[in-house]
C-alpha cells in the first residue's frame, strides 16, 4: 500500500479496496501480488490497495491478518494503509471491492467510463457461490481464514481475466 500514485507506472493497475485497508484488502494485495509474482507477470501489473474511510491511514495491516496470510506465506507486515483517492480511478485499470457496500461507494466516486474498471472481488470466482468478501475485524473463529479462502479463488480468477484479456496468446513476460 504506497502513497497516491501521481504518475503511474505502466503495465496494468489492480486496487483492492476494502473500509479501512487494515483486513481485506491487504490481504487481497498480499495474496495477489504473490499469485502474480508465481505465474511471472510481477513487472506486467502495478498491484496496491486502499480504504474507503480514512480510520487507519499509514497503519499496518491488522495482526490477525498478518499472522493469518503468514501462516500460509504472505508478508502483509511491510503494507500501510490508505484511503482511496480521486486519482486512483485514473491510475488503475481494476479498482476491486470486497463487499457490495464498497462497490457502491465506489461508483458513486467513480466519472463516466471509470464506473467500468470498478469491479466486485468474488465475480472473479463465481465457483465459491458467494459475492462478498465479509468483514473479519469483529468477528471470531477462522473469519481470517476464510477470507484467505475467499481471496486465493479470486486471485487465480482475476489474474486468469488479466491475463486472458491483456495477455492473451501467451505472449512473452
Amino acid at each position: 500500500m504506497s502513497a497516491k500514485p501521481d504518475n503511474p507506472a505502466p503495465g496494468i493497475g489492480v486496487l483492492f479496496v476494502c473500509t479501512g485497508n487494515i483486513c481485506r484488502s491487504p490481504t487481497a494485495e498480499g495474496v495477489f501480488r504473490a499469485r502474480v509474482a508465481a505465474a511471472g507477470h510481477a513487472a506486467r501489473l502495478r498491484i496496491d490497495s486502499a480504504g474507503t474511510h480514512g480510520y487507519h491511514v499509514g497503519e499496518p495491516p491488522d495482526r490477525r491478518s498478518v499472522a493469518a496470510a503468514r501462516k500460509r506465506g504472505y508478508d502483509l507486515a511491510p503494507l500501510r494503509a490508505r484511503r482511496l483517492a480521486r486519482e486512483d480511478y485514473a491510475a488503475f485499470d481494476y479498482l476491486i471491492a470486497m463487499d457490495r457496500d464498497h462497490l457502491d461507494i465506489m461508483r458513486r466516486g467513480a466519472k463516466g467510463g471509470e464506473r467500468d474498471r470498478v469491479h466486485l472481488f468474488l465475480d472473479f470466482a463465481p465457483q465459491l457461490g458467494e459475492d462478498e468478501v465479509p468483514d473479519p475485524y469483529y468477528g471470531e473463529g477462522d473469519g481470517f481464514e476464510h477470507v484467505l479462502d475467499l481471496v486465493e479463488a479470486a486471485s487465480d480468477g482475476l489474474l486468469a481475466h488479466i491475463v486472458a484479456t491483456h495477455f492473451p496468446l501467451g505472449s512473452s513476460r
